[in-house]
């Protein structure tokens, strides 16, 4: 079974579905088959990784989302698409937002999601969600479904007091609803190394939890920010950028501590109907 791994951080603007996209392609680049689920309403990850999604016109508005899968009208196999080599997603949609309504008069709606990832992660390495910038339901079933939580951190001071309230939440869901779920790392984003508060940040991060902060570090970079508009990872975009080297040594280092090697199953790819 794939390893499913949240992507979260219940703050806006700290690099959540840039890692997102850029991780899920440098791991499809080690020839790793990897689902990107695509959880927030916003919809950025499946722009930012499907260029095609602006230039199919008014039949987006017909297309299915994970809307559909969450609602029961659709199931995940209806919905996935590839995008890339060993790369496949499974989009989001601004009806996402009703999503949230819907699902709070299901009952087990905290659960919806871990029963549409149970028989489908088989097929992939990785599946990594992206989940919107709140603690609601959306993110709460991405905790529920997933293994482990990757949570990229600006290296500003405020992401630190965020970032208590989301240890918290995953300890309450640890105890509550998901036993297995851990803290797979967190993901120093933004860094800036002209910036004092920058390195001052990161020296309190790794103080504070040591082993569990990633050494890769994610800079500040105008290429990660251009690269979305194109519908592209920075990898493709520019991949020799500092970004994209970053991007490459994390996928690597994730990949170490989960304990696969690069290609591991690659030869089930194709082989089973996505």
């Amino acid at each position: 079974m794939g390893r499913v791994v949240a992507i979260a951080n219940q703050k806006g603007g700290v690099g959540k579905t840039t890692t997102a996209i850029n991780l899920a392609v440098a791991l499809a680049d080690l020839k790793l088959r990897v689902l990107l689920v695509d959880l927030d309403p916003q919809g950025n990850a499946t722009s930012g990784v499907d260029s095609r999604r602006e230039l199919s016109g008014p039949k987006i508005a017909h297309s299915r989302t994970m809307y559909d899968v969450l609602i029961g009208q659709a199931q995940l196999i209806d919905v996935v698409r590839p995008v890339r080599h060993f790369l496949f997603l499974a989009p989001s949609g601004t009806d996402l937002v009703g999503a949230e309504v819907e699902l709070a008069t299901m009952e087990g709606r905290e659960r919806v999601l871990a029963a549409t990832l149970s028989s489908a992660a088989q097929n992939y390495n990785y599946v990594l969600i992206d989940t919107p910038p709140s603690l609601g339901l959306l993110t709460l079933n991405a905790l529920v479904a997933a293994q482990s939580v990757l949570v990229p951190m600006q290296c500003e001071y405020y992401a630190l007091e965020g970032l208590s309230s989301l240890v918290g939440t995953i300890r309450r869901i640890n105890s509550a609803l998901n036993p297995g779920l851990k803290l797979e790392g967190l993901v120093l984003t933004m860094f800036d190394g002209r910036n004092r508060l920058s390195h001052e940040v990161a020296r309190e991060v790794r103080e504070h939890f040591g082993a569990q902060v990633f050494a890769s570090v994610i800079p500040r970079s105008v290429r990660l920010s251009e690269s979305p508009s194109h519908g592209l990872s920075v990898l493709e975009y520019d991949g020799k950028s500092a970004g994209a080297h970053s991007y490459r040594a994390l996928a690597r280092e994730l990949v170490q501590r989960s304990g696969l090697s690069a290609g591991h199953d690659a030869q089930k790819e194709g082989n089973e109907r996505e």
